[in-house]
């Protein structure tokens, strides 16, 4: 059965409540959840520093008279941040700054993301967004979807989850933005034949996930194997101190996968009246734009007239940051690399 099929039938039954639909036989995903887990062993016994707190304010230079953008973040460790030990090198900071400098406005950054969560923690994790005095955020990122896999949590739970938290979001008026589940097979300790089968899975959940997000208003861009390339040529730099979560450099990567997806969302950033074909962009039914979204890491997903959805490759560029004179520079003492890492600081973003 095609990726796209499974995909389907797995958002159908969450949408209406079916039962569990397997992504590979009960034995086949005990064994990967198994490998995996020994590999976290193997790695650094399957512990990493507890994520550092990045909550506040960005681009305080463009302080002005428009009101701060609010941006929170949910999810699981990769949300958190789990795995380097600076606020200013964690998604949620490196995608405040960005946004911040693309809108030249500040942003006020909320993480609610707990390390170890599935999918069945973000309605605890929307409660706690929408409970906020300051109100309803302009804009939210879910991250999620690993520990659904190696938990094995049916994958219509994963989904119905995952589609209830951004029909909350939606409904009370933020917009919504899933990275989709990471291609478990990138772990470096996982070895064939469950390697591919750890490919296999993550990327029919991340599917699943895109036709869920997407069917409720959410917008979605692939992680997938995004890491995958730069982890061969150099796992030390892209991998964290437990090779399981990402190192800064990793973290990087995926927010400058995420941030054109994360800025259009808001009308921040430039809409082509066309497609690009050659960049194999183009209108399609939701379930195969999702399949062949799970297979092209940095792909955006987003809703068109139903039952179509656009498939976009939005070109990013990481420029040199503009630190901001009220804010401290965080350079990675290794490389003495700080583009994005300064907590509050600013960087210039812009499409190739």
């Amino acid at each position: 059965m095609s990726r796209a099929r499974v995909a389907r039938r797995i958002a159908a039954g969450a949408a209406y409540g079916g039962g569990s639909v397997g992504l590979i036989g009960a034995a086949t995903v005990g064994l990967v959840m198994a490998e995996v887990r020994l590999a976290k062993r193997q790695v650094g016994g399957g512990s990493a520093p507890v994520p550092p707190s990045a909550d506040g304010r960005y681009g305080v230079a463009f302080a002005g008279p428009s009101d701060p953008l609010r941006f929170v973040l949910l999810g699981d460790s990769t949300a958190a941040g789990q795995g380097v030990r600076r606020a200013g090198q964690t998604p949620g900071a490196l995608l405040a700054s960005g946004m911040a400098a693309v809108a030249e406005r500040p942003v006020d950054f909320r993480n609610v993301a707990l390390p170890g969560a599935r999918s069945d923690d973000l309605e605890r994790q929307v409660s706690l967004v929408l409970a906020d005095p300051s109100g309803v955020p302009d804009v939210c990122v879910i991250m999620i979807g690993a520990n659904d896999v190696t938990h094995r949590m049916p994958a219509t739970l994963s989904v119905r989850c995952l589609s209830t938290a951004v029909r909350r979001l939606r409904t009370a008026g933020a917009e919504v933005v899933v990275g989709t589940c990471p291609d478990l097979g990138t772990i470096e300790p996982v070895y064939q034949p469950l390697r591919w089968l750890a490919r296999r899975v993550s990327r029919q959940l991340a599917a699943a996930q895109t036709i869920g997000a997407v069917e409720q208003g959410g917008r979605t861009v692939s992680l997938g194997d995004l890491l995958g390339p730069e982890f061969e040529a150099n796992p030390r730099e892209l991998f964290g101190p437990d090779n399981y979560h990402p190192s800064a450099e990793g973290y990087a990567t995926a927010a400058m996968a995420m941030l054109p997806t994360l800025c259009a969302s808001l009308g921040l950033w430039p809409e082509s009246d066309r497609l690009d074909g050659s960049r194999r962009e183009g209108m399609l039914p939701v379930a195969k734009a999702a399949s062949r979204a799970a297979r092209e890491a940095g792909t955006e997903v987003t809703a068109a007239r139903a039952p179509w959805a656009l498939l976009k490759h939005r070109r990013r560029r990481r420029l040199p940051a503009h630190t901001e004179p009220e804010a401290h520079e965080d350079r990675d003492p290794d490389t003495g690399d700080g583009p994005l890492r300064g907590h509050g600081s600013g960087a210039t973003w812009r499409r190739a």
